[in-house]
């Protein structure tokens, strides 16, 4: 079963994608960035901060998922600027201070963005079920055309 994530408490999505998708037991996050869930806009910054709005944005839709940060498993971690490596670790230590999950972190173009952040994570309580279409409520009922 394939279940679409999509907690209020987290950025809204800025293309044709899904927050995070659960499946098989895994919720597979997708990337983040330095979104104000609140305001919806990017919250510029040090390389530190957007790191840590990208985190707390992950943890919201892992908490929204039936998980947690203690159950990711991989994190891939895309920089605008591989120079800002060590002060993003010294924020991803913050959220991941033991045992942490296997990594990949890459040099990227990325879009007015320091940082992007995605993982996988295991999924350990249960979640409100989607509905069995796989598409939100307001999607499976459309009005009928009119003159038709």
């Amino acid at each position: 079963m394939r279940q679409v994530v999509k907690p209020g408490n987290a950025p809204r999505p800025r293309g044709p994608y899904s927050p995070a998708i659960v499946a098989d037991g895994f919720v597979f996050v997708a990337g983040q960035g330095a979104i104000n869930p609140a305001t919806d806009q990017l919250e510029s910054g040090d390389i530190k901060s957007e790191t840590r709005w990208a985190l707390e944005n992950i943890k919201a839709i892992l908490e929204a998922s039936g998980s947690s940060l203690k159950e990711v498993v991989r994190v891939g971690v895309f920089l605008a600027d591989m120079g800002d490596f060590q002060a993003m670790n010294e924020v991803y230590r913050e959220f991941f201070p033991v045992d942490p999950p296997a990594r990949t972190t890459v040099g990227a173009s990325l879009p007015g963005i320091k940082v992007e952040i995605d993982c996988i994570a295991r999924v350990t309580r249960a979640t409100k079920r989607a509905p069995a279409s796989g598409r939100s409520a307001r999607f499976r009922k459309r009005p009928k055309a009119q003159g038709r």
